[in-house]
This record gives C-alpha cells, structure tokens and sequence, in this order.
C-alpha cells in the first residue's frame, strides 16, 4: 500500500470516528433518548437541529466518498481490518474532548489493536 492510497484510508477512519465523536456530543446536548409514539417527531426534530449531529452525518458522507476512493486502490482484507484504528481514534477523541474514561483494560486493548494494525499493513 503507498502513501496516498493508506492516507485515503487513514482520512476515511478518522472522518468516521470524529462522526461518531460529533454525534455522541449531539446527544449529549439532547439527553438520553426514550422514543413513543407521541415524541418521535419532536425528539427527531430536537436531533436534526443540534449542530455536532449536523456535523457528524456531514463527516459520514464525506468519509464514505474518501473510503470509496481508498476502497479501489486496495484490497478490502487490508481496508477493511483497517477500520479498527477508529476504536482508537474515538477512545482518545472520547477522552480528551468528552472526559468519557479510559481504563488500563481498554488501553491494554488498544494496544492489541496497534500490533493488529502495524501487523496487517507489514503483509
């Protein structure tokens, strides 16, 4: 894999966690969800205005047409496995900007996850 086809990849990962970062602050602002049949309009009207759900859904899209492009340039064995350094962008992401905590377990499972990953792009 060269340079630009791992940087279209890496590009479609990280749109993808700051998605999911954007859209866990959404609902944050919201609160916890509980749907009926009598709040399901406004609660999907209170979600579809909050900005960083905006914003998310935005980094969705965008992120979809990069992987695309990364998808053709690569095997999706290699994309695909790929995907998993988005649990480690999203676990510092959450920490740092939502103080969501990070316990020696989920480090020691990051860490799995490099060797993974470093293993994976070394094929």
């Amino acid at each position: 894999m060269n340079l630009a086809t791992f940087g279209f990849i890496f590009a479609g990962i990280c749109l993808n966690a700051v998605a999911q970062l954007l859209l866990k602050a959404g609902t944050n602002a919201v609160g916890a969800i509980h749907l009926t049949a009598d709040n399901w309009f406004a609660t999907g009207l209170k979600l579809a205005t909050q900005l960083p759900i905006i914003g998310g859904l935005s980094c969705y899209v965008i992120s979809v047409v990069v992987w695309i492009i990364g998808l053709s340039r690569v095997d999706v064995t290699i994309a695909y496995p790929l995907l998993s350094l988005g649990y480690i962008i999203n676990a510092v992401g959450a920490w740092y900007f939502l103080g969501e905590a990070v316990s020696m377990q989920r480090i020691l499972a990051i860490g799995v996850i490099i060797v993974g990953v470093v293993l994976l792009t070394r094929s």
